[in-house]
Formats: C-alpha cells, sequence, structure tokens
C-alpha cells in the first residue's frame, strides 16, 4: 500500500488505518483478546502498517494489545494514539505519555494526538497553549513525532496551531457524516494538515449489513447513533440501495467503495476498526479501488441522500 507524507512530518502513514477501538472492549460487546491480535496483525499483513489507539480505550487495554501483536515488526509499522480529555495539564500529558510508551513496549509514538478538546465530557478546562507545551516538550525529546488533534473544530485547531506544528485532525467523517466538510477541512487544506477520519463506515452503516429495524444492544454504543435512528436510518437504507451497482462494477463490497471514495477526498485517509481478520484483509483492499471523477460525483450525490437532513452538530451520538 502506498505511504503518504502525514502533515508536514517526517512520518509516512497508509491511506487506510487500523482503528483499535474496539480491542479496548469497553462500549463493546463480545470482543476477544485473541481476535483482536489475530486482526490486528491481519490488517499488517495485508499493508495496513499504520495504527491508531487511545490511552481511554479499555484504560490502555487497546494499546497493550496492539503491542502483543505487533511489537516484533515495530521497526515497520506507525503508531498513532491519544491522550484524553482529562490529562491535558502538562504533568498530565508527560505521564500519560510515559503510560502509552509503557503499554506500546516503545520508545517514540509516531503520532501522539490530543483525543478531544479541554472541556469535553465535564474534564477541567486547561489552556491550549499549556497542553501544546508538553506536546512540543515529548517531540523535542524524540518520544513523540508528529502531533495531532481529534474532534477540534476549525476554530480550536486553529488556535492549538499559533502554539506547535499540528500534523493531523482526526473527525468523524464518512459518506454518510460530513459536517468537517464545511468546517474544519478547508483549513486542513490550506495548512497542509492530514486528515484521519474515524467511523469511516458510520460505525458499520456503510456495509449495508444492518437492515431497517435492526435493534442493538443497549450497551453497545450504536444504540445512540443518530444514523441508526428514524428517518436517518430509512434515508441510509435509500441510499444504500444506489450504492450497490457502483460496488458490483468494481467487484467489491459496500463498505470497500466508501473508503475508497472517502481516501479520495483531499488530505484524507480511514481508520477502519474490524473484529476478525477478514474484516482487516477486506478494509486493506480499498486502497486498490481507483474511483473515476464521475463516479466520485456520482457517490457524493448519493451520500447526500442522508447528510442533507443532518444538523450541523458533529456530535454522532444521542
Amino acid at each position: 500500500m502506498e505511504k503518504r507524507t502525514l502533515g508536514t512530518s517526517e512520518v509516512k502513514i497508509t491511506p487506510i488505518l487500523m482503528g483499535t477501538w474496539q480491542a479496548g472492549k469497553r462500549m463493546w460487546v463480545g470482543i476477544e483478546d485473541a481476535d483482536s491480535i489475530k486482526t490486528i496483525r491481519a490488517a499488517y499483513e495485508a499493508g495496513i502498517t499504520t495504527i491508531d489507539t487511545a490511552e481511554v480505550y479499555g484504560e490502555g487495554h487497546s494499546e497493550r494489545i496492539v503491542a502483543e501483536a505487533l511489537s516484533n515488526v515495530r521497526d515497520r509499522v506507525e503508531y498513532a494514539t491519544k491522550v484524553f480529555a482529562n490529562h491535558l495539564k502538562y504533568e498530565q500529558v508527560i505521564e500519560a505519555c510515559d503510560r502509552s510508551l509503557s503499554n506500546l513496549k516503545t520508545d517514540y509514538i509516531d503520532l501522539y494526538q490530543i483525543h478531544w478538546p479541554s472541556g469535553a465530557f465535564n474534564s477541567e478546562i486547561v489552556p491550549i497553549e499549556e497542553t501544546m507545551s508538553a506536546l512540543n516538550s515529548l517531540k523535542e525529546q524524540g518520544k513523540i513525532r508528529a502531533i495531532g488533534v481529534s474532534n477540534f473544530s476549525s476554530v480550536q485547531l486553529a488556535e492549538a496551531a499559533n502554539y506547535g506544528r499540528i500534523d493531523s485532525l482526526q473527525p468523524p467523517y464518512s459518506l454518510f457524516w460530513r459536517q468537517v466538510e464545511q468546517d474544519a477541512l478547508p483549513y486542513c487544506i490550506e495548512n497542509n494538515i492530514s486528515i484521519l477520519a474515524y467511523s469511516p463506515l458510520a460505525q458499520g452503516l456503510l456495509t449495508g449489513k444492518f437492515a431497517l429495524g435492526h435493534k442493538f444492544d443497549p450497551t453497545d454504543n450504536r444504540a445512540k447513533n443518530k444514523l441508526f435512528q428514524g428517518e436517518n436510518f430509512e434515508r441510509a437504507q435509500q441510499a444504500l440501495e444506489k450504492l450497490r451497482p457502483i460496488a458490483l462494477l468494481h467487484n467489491c463490497t459496500l463498505a470497500q467503495l466508501a473508503l475508497a471514495w472517502l481516501i479520495a477526498q483531499p488530505q484524507t485517509n480511514a481508520i477502519a476498526g474490524g473484529r476478525y481478520p477478514e474484516q482487516a484483509r477486506d478494509n486493506a483492499l480499498a486502497a486498490q479501488i481507483k474511483l473515476s471523477t464521475a463516479e466520485l460525483a456520482e457517490i457524493d450525490a448519493i451520500g447526500r441522500i442522508v447528510t442533507d437532513h443532518l444538523d450541523d452538530n458533529q456530535i454522532m451520538w444521542n
């Protein structure tokens, strides 16, 4: 898989990244460590070398699973992890990074990201200057190679960039969830900041596997996802029907088509999760699909069946 440069850094990433929220187990149902390890390994063997995790995914459990899967090929992979909103004071950032380094069994993190802006989830408000100061210090020490942010608006992103180089933004972004295009994407294009799109399959909705009337376990985070509810869910089914012939033409799945469309957008890469090895292998194949300009425009228009009816709120869950 041909790698891309992360922002203006020296880090190179794959356009499809392996997402490991599930590997943390918390907020997911029926996840087994052995499956997670095999899936991460399968992603690597299929050409996905960039792995995204976070300290908050099972309180470090996901990071430890990543290490178990990939420690013996550490020099051939890129680790991206995140510090949570409750650890944004100077000393807390340093300590959180050291914990992540220990969990990942490594002496450097390729991309270290602020997971949510200060104040999210009722966390204490910490000036971005203080957080960035800690991140810059970690970068100078060689503990991290690049700095990124996640779930930031364009205003928050621009403010953070006053205090150091930001090389990536991680927003929710998919064919069915596109608020970032109106907000931060133009800023990212102008300032050469890579987009690492999470939920690129709208939490599985774009796979076409969930029919109308599907009910999630109440503990599954998708039970509160706006896209799986009411008219949004009905419109999504209409859009999926229109996408099927295009997928057929490329001999690919709906999921692969959605990923291929996304990584063809400016500056954009996709973080795709998976429970089982075959899902990781399928995700990797999306990088080989070449869509024409006309097809990209057609898929874009189909996606708007869903997105034209959504409000500007960037949070995907009720």
